[in-house]
């Protein structure tokens, strides 16, 4: 099969055709995670036939023009693609009300661990 020519991640086109080691279609990309400010690849969200799966960047083994081939064969799929929440839950996780949560309970369980 040909792919075409390597391309950057950030030249990934949604819709992309995403395939396991072994040749077998896995999904298609839906859109592609990297950290900003640094411009560091994380990963690629796919829409698969069981939903939304996340695929970390050292799974990738080749990004081409046509196709995102990873470094696992398809049977071993279920085991490496994880699920993805939803960008509002990541955002609710962030809030404000969230993190003061989170820093009371850090505290309260660091009073508990000094009795």
């Amino acid at each position: 099969m040909d792919d075409g020519h390597a391309i950057s991640y950030q030249a990934l086109r949604r819709g992309t055709v995403v395939r396991s080691a072994d040749g077998v279609e896995l999904g298609k990309v839906r859109r592609v995670e990297e950290e900003t400010r640094s411009h560091i690849f994380d990963g690629i969200v796919l829409d698969t036939p069981k939903g939304r799966r996340f695929l970390d960047a050292p799974e990738v083994a080749h990004i081409a023009e046509r196709a995102v081939i990873t470094t696992f064969p398809a049977a071993e799929a279920d085991h490496h693609l994880t699920d993805v929440g939803s960008r509002m839950g990541k955002m609710a996780k962030n809030t404000t009300t969230a993190r003061r949560a989170k820093r009371w309970g850090r505290d309260l369980r660091s009073r508990w661990d000094r009795r």
